[in-house]
């Protein structure tokens, strides 16, 4: 019952999460609040591994979530399970809308409707992912348990992540000085200031 559960919230995530991997992450906290699969703290985790590793992020990042998710209920089968179930739910709703689509774009093509549908979606899309990277900068750059019990100007040191937060600036000032190197070049020095520093 709980991987047909875990195929249903992935496949409503797929279903729902239009404009890449990153557009999933508030579908992920609503998962992580709903259900004891995975703690909402793991996913600036999961957003990291799925970058690290080949491949889209979503679905990088849903066969993390399902292999937790499935290793608290049965273990590393349970997790190999979930993995599975999870990445298959993600990745339906995207196959069976390509399916549609591809039967009906010569006729509709040219249609005024289907050009101001998918021009409709682009801020909602964007909004989306703004959302998204809000709540990954807040959980990364900010102790959420001291904000939750912020109480004034003494607290205020409390709540920030200095580490992360220097992290965070060299790496922005590295990509806005250096354009032309390789995003896996950054990706790379932050895993390893993060292993060096015991994160």
């Amino acid at each position: 019952m709980t991987f047909l559960l875990l195929f249903f919230e992935f496949f409503k995530t797929g279903l729902f999460a239009i404009g890449g991997g990153l557009a999933t992450l508030p579908f992920l906290y609503e998962i992580a609040d709903k259900y004891p699969w995975f703690r909402a703290e793991i996913i600036p985790d999961m957003i990291a591994i799925s970058e690290s590793t080949p491949g889209p992020i979503g679905v990088n990042m849903s066969t993390y979530a399902g292999y937790n998710a499935g290793f608290e209920i049965a273990g590393v089968l349970g997790g190999i399970l979930g993995a599975a179930t999870a990445t298959i739910g993600l990745i339906t709703p995207s196959v069976i809308v390509i399916l549609i689509v591809a039967q009906f774009l010569k006729r509709f093509r040219d249609s005024k409707i289907v050009k101001d549908v998918f021009y409709t979606l682009r801020p909602a899309v964007t909004g989306l992912i703004a959302c998204a990277c809000f709540t990954t900068m807040n959980g990364s750059l900010f102790f959420t348990d001291a904000l939750k019990s912020f109480s004034g100007a003494a607290d205020l040191l409390q709540i920030f992540n200095l580490p992360a937060i220097l992290l965070f600036a060299v790496i922005l000032t590295g990509i806005l000085k250096l354009k032309k190197v390789h995003p896996i070049v950054f990706i790379l020095v932050a895993a390893l200031v993060g292993i060096v520093l015991k994160f």
